[in-house]
């Protein structure tokens, strides 16, 4: 895409790919599973566009970035850890950025936050809102005592199944099971009528292009790196023991679609909109819920995210 710029920058023993655009205050990009730096293009080229830096790494395990092959490689501190390094290389003149987060990349951006507050300005936060620690139980654990087996994150834990499957279908396939609301069951067979002689049907906002790029840099770099975040889930609830009970002390926007699969699991719409984000959250000054938008809003409806984005953070 036209006059953004790649590098590569040494972080922490890592090797880590950014796409950059623009000159003045740094808005850092983190996103999910199963995405890459391409997932932010279209906040790239619009902020970029009013007077900020966006930058978007391909976080650890992903694209043109190291990928450590331990999950143990993968807890909240190293991720975090790769993050403010990367900020240390690129910003030393910006004390605090803003930082805007999808999927994964929201759980990562509430770690950043409640782990180093005072490197933020604001955090614009899409899908996945602050999941409260229960100290009573572990994650995974947690997961399959509600959903059983068959739950994705409960699916992705044993290491080279799910990787070797999701490499079977593809990386536009795989996005596609997580436009559907509510939980995600995966069968052994993955999702029926979905295998890999089925023709791709694109949804709207993706197009061919976007879809081979996905493609191309998935094909090099498998499924693994991505999993691995779900198979840290579990040390990353050891780890984070001193925080039970935190909260997160910056200000915050929060969007998620009215069909998001989040959005729609297990009293997710409570914990919104019942007080009780705003108790962990405490800054938390607004949540945008989008009519018609899935999982991917960013992508989806990208103009309206821009939109979002910059109507919060242009108040800092």
């Amino acid at each position: 895409m036209e006059g953004i710029v790649h590098r590569t920058i040494s972080v922490n023993g890592i090797n880590m790919h950014i796409a950059e655009k623009g000159e003045g205050p740094i808005i850092l990009f983190i996103h999910g599973f199963p995405e890459l730096w391409y997932s932010w293009r279209h906040q790239i080229m619009a902020l970029s566009s009013l007077g900020f830096r966006a930058v978007a790494p391909d976080m650890r395990g992903y694209g043109d970035t190291d990928a450590p092959a331990s999950p143990t490689s993968y807890s909240c501190f190293h991720v975090v850890g790769d993050l403010i390094g990367l900020l240390d290389v690129i910003a030393a003149d910006q004390e605090k950025v803003f930082v805007v987060g999808h999927d994964w990349g929201a759980l990562i951006a509430w770690y950043f936050c409640l782990f180093r507050p005072d490197r933020v300005k604001a955090l614009v936060n899409m899908t996945v809102p602050f999941i409260r620690r229960n100290p009573e139980m572990k994650t995974v654990e947690s997961l399959r005592a509600v959903y059983g087996d068959h739950y994705y994150i409960c699916r992705f834990q044993e290491p080279g199944v799910m990787d070797a499957e999701l490499a079977k279908i593809g990386v536009v396939r795989a996005q596609k099971i997580f436009l559907k609301p509510g939980p995600v069951f995966l069968t052994e067979d993955m999702e029926p009528g979905d295998s890999p002689n089925t023709p791709v049907i694109l949804p709207p906002w993706l197009t061919e292009e976007d879809a081979n790029y996905f493609d191309s840099i998935f094909k090099k770099s498998g499924f693994t790196g991505g999993l691995n975040y779900y198979r840290a889930l579990d040390l990353n609830w050891e780890l984070t023991a001193p925080w039970t009970g935190s909260q997160v002390k910056v200000p915050v926007k929060f969007i998620v679609g009215d069909l998001d699969v989040t959005y729609n699991s297990l009293g997710m719409k409570e914990y919104i909109h019942g007080g009780e984000f705003k108790k962990d959250v405490p800054y938390l000054q607004e949540v945008v819920v989008m009519e018609g938008a899935a999982h991917f809003c960013n992508q989806e409806k990208p103009d309206e995210t821009n939109k979002h984005i910059y109507d919060f953070i242009q108040k800092f």
